[in-house]
């Protein structure tokens, strides 16, 4: 488990660590309105927001992408801490960042990436829960750091492996509510990788992995993995979601090209899927969820078939 909070980060993430937990702070229970007067503060503040998030991105000099994204950090967090933000849907930014809630509407997260150098990419994030007053949980992208550990470690403090999500699920084991996050991350120069993240929130804070999926540690084969991830070649197309029908997650069955199980970079989509179906508090490994079906020349797949 790594618990050493803020060590080995660049200063830019530090400083995002420090503002983060400087505002994050509990408040009364969330049942009130935004006021006319505050909501002409959001859509101010929320129009120099758009002008921070277009520069974070686009900045001439790459370099310069890093400080327009940490006062992009800055205004997110002062427009956050007018009562009841919970309530606001920033509609202007989310054409900018991603702005995803939980199934259950117990959070939403605010996460965006930028690319501060030729073949780099930096992930940000924060969680908000529904409080008259704001309580922030600040992420701290530490993909780098994990190397070859990723799917095994267990990160507090911040410290998350860095993703732009696009669904939150929820499950309750043993008592305790767990989320599990779909995320892409594309920072790796040769190789993409999806990601199945499992997301814990209490009274410690915020806590990243969990054993809930049914398969083994490629470094602790006696271990179940933290987080399940799928790297694959960087060109190639990969889907891994939650199907409704199958009630289940879905995902591409991966092979390398070269039959070489070490090099991800080379693995792509086989033609089959697997997946996850939850029971016992956890998610069970599915082999074969899908069927493949062999076409001939020009005929078309049902309708009701995935693609």
């Amino acid at each position: 488990m790594v618990n050493n909070k803020y060590s080995g980060m660049p200063m830019c993430r530090v400083f995002l660590a420090f503002v983060f937990a400087l505002l994050a702070s509990s408040g009364p229970s969330f049942s009130q309105e935004i006021t006319p007067p505050d909501m002409d503060k959001f859509h101010i503040m929320e129009d120099s927001m758009v002008k921070s998030s277009d520069s974070m991105y686009d900045a001439y000099i790459p370099d310069d992408r890093v400080g327009y994204s940490e006062r992009f950090a800055k205004q997110l967090v002062r427009a956050l801490k007018i009562p009841n933000s919970f309530l606001y849907p920033f509609d202007k930014i989310k054409n900018k960042i991603n702005i995803i809630y939980a199934d259950d509407n117990s959070f939403r997260m605010f996460n965006w990436a930028i690319v501060p150098s030729l073949g780099t990419k930096r992930y940000y994030g924060a969680i908000q829960m529904p409080s008259e007053k704001l309580k922030l949980y600040g992420l701290h992208d530490y993909t780098e750091e994990l190397g070859k550990g990723a799917e095994d470690s267990v990160l507090t403090n911040g410290k998350w492996f860095g993703a732009i999500y696009y669904r939150i699920m929820s499950n309750m084991v043993e008592g305790r509510k767990i989320y599990t996050l779909f995320g892409l991350n594309s920072s790796g120069p040769a190789s993409n990788r999806k990601v199945l993240d499992p997301l814990i929130i209490d009274e410690h804070g915020v806590t990243m992995g969990a054993p809930i999926f049914g398969v083994a540690s490629e470094n602790f084969p006696q271990r179940r993995v933290n987080r399940f991830i799928l790297e694959y070649k960087k060109q190639s197309q990969v889907s891994m979601n939650w199907d409704p029908e199958r009630q289940a997650i879905v995902f591409d069955k991966l092979v390398s090209q070269m039959n070489d199980p070490h090099r991800k970079y080379t693995f792509v989509p086989s033609g089959e899927y697997d997946g996850f179906r939850w029971g016992n508090d956890m998610w069970n490994y599915v082999r074969g969820l899908m069927k493949v079906q062999v076409l001939k020349d020009g005929e078309q797949p049902p309708m009701d078939e995935k693609q």
